[in-house]
Parts: C-alpha cells; sequence; structure tokens
C-alpha cells in the first residue's frame, strides 16, 4: 500500500466512524452545530465571517446558524470592540458544556466497536491519534494565517 492510498484508507475510516457515530447517538444535532462549538472552543471567539471561513461554510450560512445557537444560548454575540460594523461570536459555558456532554456520549457509543482491540493496537491507535493530532493542527495553523 502507498503513502497516498494509507491516507485515503485514514480519510474513509474517518468518514465511517462519523457516520457510525450518527446513527448510533441518534443525534439530531446538525454536524455544523458541534464544529462551530469546537472551533470557538479551540480559537476563542471570532468574527462571524472567520468562523464561516474556519469551518468552511457561508457567512449568510454561519449567521443564521450563529443566530440559532444564541437563541439556545449555546453562544454570544457582541459587537466587535475593533470594528463596531463586525459581530464577535463566543461560546457560552452552556454551550461548552453540551459540548462536552456529546464528546462523552459518542465515546460511549462507540466504545463497544473497539472492545476486541489489543494492547498493541490501541498503542497504535494512540500513535496514530498524536501524530494526526501534530500534523493536522499544524497544516490548520498554517491554513488559518493564509489569505
Amino acid at each position: 500500500m502507498t503513502h497516498d492510498q494509507d491516507i485515503e484508507t485514514l480519510i474513509v475510516a474517518a468518514h465511517t466512524l462519523t457516520r457510525l457515530a450518527a446513527l448510533e447517538t441518534a443525534n439530531e444535532t446538525p454536524a455544523a452545530q458541534w464544529r462551530t462549538l469546537t472551533i470557538l472552543r479551540e480559537h476563542g471567539p471570532l468574527r462571524v465571517g472567520e468562523l464561516a471561513r474556519l469551518s468552511r461554510v457561508t457567512q449568510p450560512g454561519m449567521t443564521r446558524l450563529v443566530g440559532q445557537m444564541v437563541e439556545q444560548g449555546l453562544l454570544t454575540r457582541a459587537t466587535d470592540a475593533a470594528d463596531s460594523r463586525a459581530t464577535v461570536v463566543e461560546a457560552t459555558p452552556l454551550g461548552l458544556e453540551a459540548l462536552h456532554t456529546w464528546l462523552l456520549h459518542l465515546t460511549s457509543a462507540l466504545a463497544p466497536h473497539f472492545d476486541d482491540l489489543t494492547a498493541d493496537e490501541w498503542d497504535a491507535l494512540r500513535t496514530t491519534a498524536r501524530v494526526l493530532t501534530r500534523n493536522l493542527d499544524r497544516a490548520a495553523a498554517t491554513a488559518e494565517v493564509a489569505p
């Protein structure tokens, strides 16, 4: 198997894991909501346009999602102190708690699918997760500063 094929296998497995998680948890919440909360947890308060860019959605779509999440108490909106024409969005404690709870639920729903792993396989998964996190964090940081 080539390196490109290994990367493809990882991508397909990640998509399958995501779909399985959605089915197993029967969670009706749009993935965009969890993605938004995760981005805000990682980056802190952001302008709506920047949040849309990082989430890879349109600004009008993000504005709509932010409005819904504000109504649910998951986010707050404020005027940007540096530019009163812009809006800054921040996750609320309720939003961060919802994200934390969802991640716990997700983990417990998927755990049975990994019950048969050996200690060596767990070590391999742990190493893979560390390598992916390191490299993807670096790639994300580079993409975030690109125009």
